[in-house]
């Protein structure tokens, strides 16, 4: 199953997407849900980010050519940042490049959005809480993340946090080719399965140190390839069985 939010010129609303229309329902997905009016053509509706979360919970370092090309050591343990919620925009709006910054890096990453309220959830029942999966974005201001200690301004610009265009529900996530084109040229290339730390591991994990709550969204971590985009670039994130999110760089406001 795929769920979007949409608009179509009023209140955004949740929907279910089959045969290229968007059936609305009501209240969301994370819950019992029925429709709420007819289906209407897919091409018709402006998608909008597909989750809004009280907390974007990061995974750094997450996969082993990565943690190569950084110059870092294999974690023991997860890397875990956040990444705020005003940073979320869907696919096809604008990323903006921060006057601040001198360099701002795609990399591409398979996000898992939760289902329900997870706490000291047992790593073998973890996939219980997922609603589904969606393609992310953790746009980094790279010379920013150098300079400081810490990761917050770096990754927490407004625009930031590209997350979409959809959630697919029912999805092995263990294996997906994930990639990133920057202008149609490919620049990041990997599988999930390469991940140091696996899906429910991190469940489990992250809920036994915060509440994740609906809507909530873990990202997974970057394969190799991160790599500078500037104004004017189109940054398109591909991930086999959830389609692909795409985000144009613009000056920042």
């Amino acid at each position: 199953m795929i769920f979007v939010r949409f608009t179509l010129g009023d209140e955004p609303a949740y929907g279910i997407v089959d045969s290229h229309q968007v059936t609305p329902i009501t209240p969301d997905p994370y819950g019992e849900y029925e429709p709420m009016g007819d289906p209407v053509p897919l091409g018709e509706v402006r998608l909008l980010a597909p989750v809004q979360p009280t907390k974007i919970v990061a995974v750094g370092v997450n996969y082993k050519a990565h943690a190569q090309e950084m110059g870092h050591e294999l974690p023991s343990e997860p890397l875990l940042f956040l990444k705020p919620p005003s940073s979320v925009i869907g696919s096809l709006d604008a990323i903006r490049y921060p006057k601040m910054a001198s360099r701002v890096d795609h990399e591409a990453e398979l996000a898992v959005v939760i289902k329900k309220i997870a706490k000291n959830v047992p790593e073998e029942n973890a996939l219980d809480y997922v609603l589904g999966y969606t393609c992310f974005n953790d746009v980094t201001a790279r010379d920013l993340q150098k300079k400081d200690s810490q990761w917050s301004r770096a990754k927490g610009f407004d625009t930031f946090a590209p997350v979409g265009p959809w959630i697919v529900t029912d999805l092995d996530a263990s294996a997906l080719p994930i990639e990133c084109y920057v202008n149609g040229e490919l620049k990041q290339k990997g599988n999930t399965s390469d991940m140091i730390f696996k899906i429910p591991y991190l469940i489990s994990y992250i809920s036994r140190i915060m509440t994740l709550e609906p809507g909530d969204v873990i990202t997974t971590g970057t394969p190799p390839g991160i790599g500078p985009m500037k104004i004017g670039d189109m940054a398109d994130i591909r991930i086999e069985g959830i389609g692909i999110l795409r985000n144009t760089v613009e000056e920042g406001l």
